[in-house]
Order: structure tokens, then sequence, then C-alpha cells
């Protein structure tokens, strides 16, 4: 990250307990800001399934707290902020001004997500920053929700620069405007804004307590230290690793346009107490909406190490400054102007973090896991009434992590890039013109091992009125690799029912072995046809014949694998009729 706490200026004469009492202080801030925007927000997307972030930085940009929101938001906020900073000028930032902006090129990831920043003054000090970031639905552009995977980033909806959205309190009906007339869903945007105002005065209010109970100076001490602590374990964090150069690669299946792969790679260098994330050798800039903004590509980095450093420590700036992330210009994990990014959370951000943990495996492979579905699987859908009403309907169908070193992989979760949820079907069902036909775990999704991958599942929705789906999916050629001798999992893939029945292939292999392109763009369905996706699980971790036999056994009994995977995979051989498992059988094919 570069960026360095100048540790002279942190003083020792904050006792332990004051150093815990102003951490908590801290970190509650940051998470009545992500209370507030979920508990007074319009959207599903925030209410339900949490797609935003929240943090609070000291006066320096710094980041001094975050909630536990989606890691792919958090590292990059920053950026966001010191571009909006940098444009409108640190000296034309008022008490009560909040910034926007949703731009890629100025610290942003995709369009959809849009940050919000506000300065915290107490009596007239510039203490800090608190900074909101959300998901909104849609922006505009040329297909829901910004899903049009066109070849330019003017197709994916409303760009906005650094600009003021509240100046002293009083807002920008100009902008809002703007933005109003820019999206198919105006109906969230004023209660969604609101909710990001509420978060922001939120945290202004924590913060203004602390200095007033405790006074700016030691409130501004306590910022500087608690970034030192974290440094400090991290740095101990890394120095357990051992050092050497690891390296690693992974790929998207496309970027939309091409039939080509499109690769991601990695040297990671562990030196001491640092590590050096280089993307020398990705391949270049795509046509496709797969490309990554510098600031999405260096949160994924950040926040997919740090699952293997230290992450109990209190989470500030300190956990990034003991890591430099190189980008190759002109490689699609640094995107420019009029490159498309709309993929580069849900994709790109989880062939990130799968290249790192495929390298990390090398360096300490006693601790690292089976590789996780590895994309967020995110759909859009412009849907339709029957009595001729529009909307946006949005889900994330999840798979399944990667087996451990210690247990199975978690099933259903969400990708690494985000501590989002599912939409609940009651949700969905009372807003929008569709209805869920299935949500249940898919038989043999997961890669086998020692440790099992956790499984996928299998997603239907049928539209009432019909409508248009854009879907951003990967792993359709080949599944989630394994680590330390697993299996890789199954591929992904997503289908059309027609209402006769008949079931199409849209995204992904078909029956007859045919490969067709995962990223949707306005997909057309008809009243009463269903979307079906079948998401794949994580990797498997060890070997899979040294799974137990009664593991194997309750998984078959648990619809989790079928009687063909254990013997297959496991070397276990089960009486289809009696569920027994043939000993003698099974120890021939073990041995």
């Amino acid at each position: 990250m570069n960026s360095q706490i100048d540790k002279s200026t942190v003083m020792d004469d904050i006792d332990p307990i004051t150093f815990e009492v102003m951490r908590s202080i801290f970190d509650f801030a940051s998470d009545r800001m992500a209370t507030v925007l979920q508990r007074s927000s319009f959207s599903p997307i925030l209410a339900d399934m949490l797609d935003f972030s929240n943090a609070i930085y000291d006066a320096d940009l710094q980041l001094l707290s975050q909630a536990a929101n989606c890691p792919v938001h958090l590292a990059a906020m920053k950026f966001s902020a010191e571009a909006a900073i940098e444009k409108i000028g640190k000296e034309n930032v008022y008490e009560g001004d909040v910034l926007l902006v949703n731009d890629p090129y100025s610290g942003g990831t995709h369009i959809n997500d849009i940050s919000f920043i506000k300065p915290i003054y107490y009596k007239k000090d510039l203490v800090g920053y608190a900074v909101s970031r959300g998901h909104w639905m849609d922006l505009g552009g040329g297909g829901a929700g910004g899903q049009s995977f066109s070849t330019h980033i003017a197709a994916e909806g409303l760009r906005l620069p650094p600009l003021k959205i509240f100046t002293e309190g009083k807002i920008n009906e100009d902008l809002l405007a703007i933005i109003l007339n820019n999206s198919r869903t105006p109906h969230f945007i004023k209660g969604d804004l609101q909710a990001h105002l509420g978060a922001l005065n939120g945290a202004e209010q924590e913060i203004q307590r602390a200095c007033e109970r405790y006074g700016v100076d030691l409130v501004t001490k306590a910022m500087k230290k608690i970034q030192v602590y974290t440094e400090k374990m991290i740095r101990e964090s890394i120095s357990r690793i051992p050092d050497g150069v690891y390296e690693a690669e992974d790929y998207a299946d496309t970027d939309g346009i091409s039939q080509e792969k499109v690769k991601l790679k990695v040297k990671l260098e562990i030196k001491g107490s640092s590590i050096i994330v280089d993307f020398a050798g990705t391949d270049p800039i795509c046509q496709g909406a797969i490309n990554s903004p510098r600031a999405n590509t260096i949160s994924a980095a950040l926040y997919s190490l740090q699952f293997f450093l230290a992450p109990d420590a209190p989470q500030n700036q300190g956990m990034f400054n003991p890591i430099e992330v190189i980008i190759p210009k002109g490689c699609w994990l640094n995107a420019e102007w009029p490159a498309p990014t709309i993929a580069c959370t849900t994709l790109t951000s989880s062939k990130i973090t799968s290249a790192i943990w495929q390298a990390l495996a090398k360096a300490i492979p006693d601790r690292i896991t089976g590789t996780t579905g590895a994309d967020a699987n995110w759909f859009v859908a412009s849907c339709v009434s029957p009595e001729g009403k529009s909307d946006v309907f949005s889900d994330l169908p999840a798979g399944g992590w990667g087996g451990t070193p210690y247990a199975d992989g978690m099933s259903v979760t969400m990708d690494p890039l985000g501590n989002c949820m599912n939409m609940p079907a009651e949700t969905a069902e009372l807003l929008f013109p569709i209805a869920y036909e299935a949500f249940e775990m898919r038989e043999d999704s997961a890669g086998a091992g020692k440790h099992r991958g956790g499984l996928g599942a299998i997603f239907k929705v049928r539209f009432l009125g019909g409508g248009e789906l854009g879907m951003e999916t990967s792993r359709t050629i080949e599944g989630s690799p394994g680590a330390a001798g697993g299996l890789e999992s199954v591929v992904q893939r997503s289908s059309h029912i027609h209402t006769d029945g008949s079931v199409e292939v849209i995204g992904g292999i078909d029956e007859s072995g045919v490969w067709k392109n995962p990223l949707l763009a306005s997909h057309k369905f008809k009243a009463g046809d269903t979307f079906m996706f079948e998401s794949t699980g994580g990797g498997g971790w060890g070997d899979p014949k040294s799974r137990t036999i009664e593991e194997v056994l309750d998984d078959v009994l648990d619809e989790y694998i079928s009687i063909e995977s254990a013997k297959q995979d496991y070397g276990v051989v089960i009486d289809s009729k009696t569920f027994k498992v043939n000993i003698e059988e099974t120890e021939s094919l073990r041995a």
C-alpha cells in the first residue's frame, strides 16, 4: 500500500485499558453505520442482501475501523475517498458536506457501487472521515443493473465523478434529479440515499462524542496507536510464513466477447515481515466487461491475504502497510477508460483470491484451504408483472467453499469477496413478479477430499410476467481447484426452462458438450419460464481415499454425494438398496 504510519508520532502514554476503550469506540462507530444502513435502506439489495460496506478513516484518510461488511469494498473505499478529496480539495470540504463518487477510474469498482464520504469535525478540527459504500440496484446502462456486457463503460450506467450531494447539510437537488432520471429503480433512490446519510451521521456522532468525553488529542493519538498495533500483528504473522517466491495462475472463462480464457498470474514474494504481490504476466485489458480497476485489484489482493495472516487483529490501515501490490499498466487488473468493469467485483475479485490462495498453498500447505466456488454468481433481471408493472430483481446464488486442513468446506456460502446474503424468497416474492421454485443442495457438486469442499446449490426462479436477465458467472469450463491432493469441483451452468418443460442451457456446457458464453445480457424469458442456475462447490482438501468410510456413508445418506461418487472418488462401495458398505471391495479399491 506504500502508506506508512509514522511511529514517532505515536505516544506511549495510552494505557491498555484506555487503548481498548478507544478501539471499541471506533469499532462500534463502524458497526453502528452498518446497522443504520441495513435497517433504514429501501432496496432489498441493501436491506436484505447486505451488499454494502462502512468504515471510518482518520484525518489523513488512513483506515481506522470497518464493519464486517463486504471485503472487496473495504480496502477499495480508501481510494474513492482519496480521489474525492483530491478532486474537490480538502480546503473546500466543510462540516455537513457529503461527497459521492462511483467512477471506476477514480477509486471505484463497478458503477453500481457508489461511495459517500463525510468529513467528521470536532469544534472546527477535522478528526476523520466516515465512508459508506452501497451497491445500488440500477444506475442505468444497456442492461438491468448495468449488466450489458458491452465493450464500453458507457453501456454500464451513470458514471459519477467526485461531487457534493450535500453541501453543509443541504441536498443537491439537481444531482439527485440526474440520478433519479438514470435509474430503472427510482423508487429506491431517495430512501437509500437517506440510509447512507444516516450511517454517516451515526459515525460522526460517535467520534464527536469520544472527542467530547476524552479530548481530541487523546482520540487522535489512539487512532495512530491502534494502527501501529495492528501493523505489528500483521508483520509478526507474515514472518511465520517461509521466505520465498510463490506463484500461481487462474483465469476467467471468457470476457463475454472472446471465446478465449483470460489469464491472471500472481507472484507472492515473502521476505521477512513484508509481502509483495506482483501480477506481472497477467493478460492485457479485455474487450469485455471483466476488467478490474486498480482499487478493486488491490482490495482483492489485500483481503485474500488477510484470511491467513491475523484475521483477529483490529481492522485498520495497519493490515495493509506490510503489503505492496504491483499491477502492470495495460493489464486487465488495471482498467483504464473506456474499459468496462461491471464484473470486476463479483468475478474478477474471486479469481484474484483463487490465484493467491493457490500460491499460498505452496508456502503454507498445512494451513491453506481448497479454492471456493470463486464467483458471486450475480444475476439481475428486469421483470414485468402480469399487469405490466416493471421492476429490477437481483440475487447471488452462492456456491461452496473449499475443504480445510481441519474440516469440510462451508456449503452454499457467499464468496470471500462479500459478506452478502441470498435474497430471502419471501422478500423476493413479495416485492417482485417472480416465484422461487427451488433452492437446494446440489449433489456431487463439491470437490472430493479427506475434507471435501462445501456444496453448491440448484436455484430456480419463475417469471410470472416475463423479463430479461443478465448473469455474471464463471467456473463453467473447470471447477474449483483442490489443495493437498483434493479434487476439483464440478462446473457451473445456467439454464432456461421453458413452459413446455424443455431445458435449454444458456451458459456453460450443455448436454452435447457445447460450451456457451456464461456472461448473459438481457436474455429474454416469457411469462411462466424459469431460470435455473447450478452453482459449484469448493475444492477438496487432502486425498479423498483418506476420508473415513463413516463420513463417506453419511454424505451418501445425506445426499451430499452419490453412490457412484463414493466409489469413484472415495473408493467406498455402498449397496444401492441396503446402503451398507461392502468392506471387502472398499478395502480393495483403497489399497
